[in-house]
């Protein structure tokens, strides 16, 4: 399996295609209409900027992708990142996921983000087993905050430092 960088004009289809069943189908995430490929080509474009977006490739065929994104606008968060990951379906708990978190962290740290935020509709065990088992830690839940599906969903966060040694350092400017 190689992690690659994602590439708009190369992997938004297949990205798309993977992410659109957890749309649809799912409460894994809020969004109600699944993005379409150019959708998802601008999306990459746009993030790529200043986060990374991977994929997890096997034999020219993309198994899963994992991105980070601005946590909020305001200044003060410009140190913190939320991330997730999707896994095709057809290659679950095969360590795609884990492999795609464990290059998308380093790479968050190596840039100076110092925390890394995960976001997890449940209940969602399998979800939260990756994200424990990537180091993430529960920070907290905000109850009955997302409609979708016909019901009410609660939505834990997990949070994970990334700043490790340098924990105490001032960013820069």
């Amino acid at each position: 399996m190689l992690i690659r960088a994602a590439s708009p004009s190369r992997d938004a289809g297949a990205i798309a295609s993977i992410y659109a069943p957890y749309v649809t189908d799912t409460v894994v995430s809020f969004e109600e209409a699944a993005p379409t490929p150019a959708e998802m080509a601008k999306r990459i474009e746009r993030l790529t900027k200043t986060h990374a977006w991977l994929v997890a490739e096997n034999g020219g065929e993309i198994l899963g992708y994992a991105y980070a994104c601005p946590h909020r606008e305001r200044a003060a968060y410009r140190w913190t990142t939320e991330v997730t990951v999707y896994v095709d379906p057809r290659h679950l708990r095969r360590g795609t996921g884990r492999a795609l978190y464990q290059e998308l962290l380093e790479r968050l740290a190596e840039q100076g983000y110092r925390v890394a935020l995960a976001v997890i509709a449940l209940p969602n065990d399998a979800s939260v087993g990756l994200h424990e088992a990537c180091g993430f830690t529960l920070v907290g839940v905000y109850r009955r905050i997302g409609f979708k599906l016909g019901e009410w969903w609660d939505v834990g966060w997990w949070q994970l430092d990334l700043a490790g040694d340098r924990g105490d350092e001032l960013p820069p400017d």
